[in-house]
């Protein structure tokens, strides 16, 4: 009895702490990934994900691991078993198709409700689906959602016109100061809202960040700051990947980062659930639905054995497409424009005034909004993006893969990479 109390005492659990620190991070550490000890990296990360993971959850993660590769190499290891690859050779290896690799656990943690394309992991699943959207991204189904986009550029240049014409001019010069992040997330937001959803979201004409969201199909309509709420889900998300044992409780956890985020989660399913179904409720209502956009081809599509998409499987790939194509675009112009004045401020007359003469003379004086066909082969223009670009990822989280069906196993920069391990190519670094 005596022995059994000793055992059972706060003094012997406090005793067993390290016993029990070296069984759950130090065996691993020298038995289940005894093979990655050889690749460098910041020593903590050898044994959890804590490091990558609190790096996430402060929004710093690309800078972590950039820093790691600047100290450490081109390859290196940022968790137990995560292996970070900054080498353009890796490109292909990581993320080139056949090669076997599946998508990580770590895009469970994206799943809102049920898997869209982006964050499936079944091979199958993922061939089924891309069969049926693919048809939505033909060349000749992009150019129809040329017009749709332009009706949004003429709203958002007039309300620019607007706040010009509202401002004294900077110096002089007939020049306005305006925040552009903003504006560029109201018209990244309306045009994927009128492709993926069938109308836009109001923002460019409000100039403000609000839409209508709707939790549960049938249930109240409410609104949410749709920019707030896609950032907050993308920082939860990322950070719960690395983190999967806290999913199931991140809700209930006393950080508001969590609660937020799992609330933004929510919120952002709410604005796919309310656009699907105004849209399936006007087509049960007999409204004829003439429109060419995303939502109309995928309400259009089958499957192999003739099943069209289930409204839940409608609502997951809508959501998909407001993820990819909102604030991508977004950051993704706002980086351009600010790459463009800044090249002009360091050499000034070398950037702005070579780029409009070039943009004049293919759009004319009477455009107000560039056609894709007149501007397609500008090369100043086309090396202006794709130098923006090179400078200004469009993701910074990272996308790891596993190493899944390789026997036995891959080989690079001098280290094996066997089953059952994932790594990546940091999306955040300039790969030369």
């Amino acid at each position: 009895m005596a022995l059994l109390s000793l055992l059972f005492s706060p003094w012997a659990m406090v005793l067993a702490m390290p016993v029990w620190f070296a069984l759950y991070y130090v065996y691993p550490y020298l038995v289940s990934y005894g093979h990655l000890r050889r690749v460098p990296g910041p020593l903590v990360a050898k044994f959890s994900n804590i490091w990558v993971g609190l790096s996430a959850k402060r929004g710093q993660k690309y800078a972590a691991v950039d820093a790691a590769h600047r100290k450490y190499g081109k390859v290196v290891r940022i968790g137990f078993n995560h292996v970070s690859i900054a080498d353009e050779r890796a490109l292909n290896v990581v993320y080139g198709h056949g090669n076997g690799f599946l998508k990580d656990h770590y895009y469970e943690a994206f799943v809102a409700r049920t898997p869209g394309m982006f964050n499936v992991r079944d091979r199958a699943e993922h061939t089924r689906k891309r069969k049926i959207i693919s048809h939505a991204f033909s060349p000749r189904s992009v150019a129809e959602f040329e017009p749709l986009m332009a009706e949004n550029l003429h709203r958002w240049i007039d309300q620019l016109d607007q706040i010009a014409a509202s401002q004294p001019q900077h110096n002089g010069k007939g020049f306005a100061r305006y925040n552009a992040m903003p504006w560029f997330s109201y018209l990244a937001f309306d045009i994927i809202g009128d492709l993926a959803f069938g109308s836009p979201f109001g923002m460019v004409n409000k100039g403000k960040d609000e839409t209508e969201t709707q939790p549960v199909t049938g249930g109240p309509i409410s609104y949410t700051p749709a920019v707030d709420v896609l950032n907050r889900r993308g920082e939860v998300s990322s950070t719960l990947g690395l983190f999967p044992a806290l999913r199931p409780w991140a809700r209930y956890l006393p950080d508001p980062f969590f609660t937020e985020g799992v609330a933004a989660v929510e919120n952002l399913t709410g604005i796919a659930v309310a656009a699907v179904a105004s849209r399936l409720d006007a087509a049960q209502k007999g409204m004829v639905d003439s429109r060419n956009d995303i939502l109309s081809r995928l309400l259009q599509a089958k499957d192999a054995n003739g099943r069209p998409m289930e409204r839940d499987e409608l609502v997951a790939e809508a959501l998909t497409q407001l993820i990819a194509g909102s604030d991508t675009i977004s950051n993704t112009a706002c980086g351009i424009f600010y790459w463009i004045l800044h090249g002009e401020r360091s050499s000034p007359g070398t950037m702005i005034p070579r780029l409009q003469k070039e943009l004049d003379q293919a759009i004319g004086p009477e455009a107000k909004i560039a056609s894709y066909s007149q501007i397609r082969n500008l090369p100043f223009l086309r090396r202006c993006i794709d130098e923006a670009m090179r400078l200004h990822s469009t993701s910074a989280i990272g996308l790891p893969r596993l190493v899944a069906d390789h026997n036995p196993g891959v080989d690079f920069g001098g280290f094996h990479f066997p089953l059952e391990r994932y790594f990546q190519c940091p999306r955040t670094l300039s790969i030369t």
